[in-house]
């Protein structure tokens, strides 16, 4: 009787375990995967600001496309000169992973 109580613990508590190391796991994907959707839309916005990549739509417009093709949101999107700031969302599990890219020319040395 005493051994079933143990293995019942112990079993509670591995699944626990199991389930909060899914659950990190699976916010590191997502917060990685947010931060790829930001460089890629900042990218994306830089080279069509600049006239590298040819588009029909404005660089913002190009940034949302890129960021919801990665399976995130943009929610923020500026550009000065040649240079694209923006912001993008993924969600996971009800929250909400954030990032911030930066993409433009070299700077002149």
């Amino acid at each position: 009787m005493a051994g079933s109580a143990l293995a019942a613990g112990v079993l509670t508590v591995a699944a626990a375990l199991s389930l909060g190391l899914a659950a990190a796991g699976g916010a590191a994907v997502t917060a990685q995967r947010a931060a790829g959707a930001a460089d890629a839309a900042a990218l994306a916005a830089a080279d069509a600001a600049s006239g590298a990549v040819p588009s029909a739509d404005g660089p913002c417009v190009l940034a949302a496309r890129v960021a919801a093709a990665s399976g995130a949101t943009l929610t923020g999107c500026s550009l000065e000169d040649f240079v694209a700031t923006v912001q993008v969302e993924a969600a996971y599990a009800g929250l909400a992973a954030v990032s911030r890219a930066r993409a433009g020319p070299p700077d002149e040395r």
